[in-house]
């Protein structure tokens, strides 16, 4: 996995374990699946910094992946979910 620069590592290790087991595994169709820890620190960069999606910096992976990713968990009910985790820490600047 790459390393994120600083700012960015704000999930712990033991919060990710969770997140982590609400996830659905990779289709084994297709191509290969992005980092999914990688994607979640883009969506919280873009919460945090009010920014437009197409400005997720690279090394997130590429914004749409980031864009998609976020609106598929919305919509199956998992990004609340992750809220509840990331809780208090994050929520109060995503919701």
């Amino acid at each position: 996995m790459q390393t994120l620069p600083a700012p960015y590592q704000d999930v712990t290790d033991a919060q990710w374990e969770r997140i982590a087991a609400l996830l659905p595994p990779p289709s084994p169709m297709g191509r290969p699946p992005q980092d999914h820890r990688q994607l979640l620190a883009g969506m919280l960069w873009v919460m945090r910094a009010g920014a437009a999606w197409r400005e997720v910096p690279d090394h997130f992976g590429p914004w749409h992946t980031v864009y998609t990713r976020y609106q598929e968990w919305c919509r199956t009910g998992l990004w609340p979910q992750i809220l509840a985790i990331l809780s208090p820490q994050h929520a109060a600047h995503v919701l």
